[in-house]
């Protein structure tokens, strides 16, 4: 398989700010833990425009073969950390409309 790949991670929060800001915070944490990684061209946070408890990360892989390297690595488990209690595995639907929350794009945060 060759050229970008993007991979998406389903996450759900407790209902009300104090939930979504847990998220955040973990996206971001994550996001500057990811910072420099080989092949790794950015990712975002998603915000469904259904269920505003549920999110995604979207990140943007220059190639499977990048991703593969960094998901093998030893370092992999340790980075998505913060994400990992987030978790949703209550999946509805088979679509979804997400809002971007955040961004890293290289970039400063937008």
């Amino acid at each position: 398989m060759r050229g970008r790949v993007r991979v998406l991670v389903y996450a759900a929060s407790a209902e009300g700010p104090s939930g979504e800001e847990a998220v955040r915070r973990a996206y971001h944490r994550t996001s500057q833990d990811l910072a420099g990684v080989p092949g790794l061209l950015g990712n975002e946070l998603l915000r469904s425009a259904h269920e505003p408890n549920r999110y995604v990360v979207l990140s943007e892989w220059r190639d499977l073969a990048a991703f593969r390297r960094w998901e093998e690595g030893a370092g992999h488990r340790e980075t998505t950390a913060p994400l990992r209690p987030f978790q949703d595995h209550e999946q509805r639907r088979v679509f979804g409309v997400y809002e971007v929350q955040d961004a890293y794009t290289g970039e400063e945060p937008r």
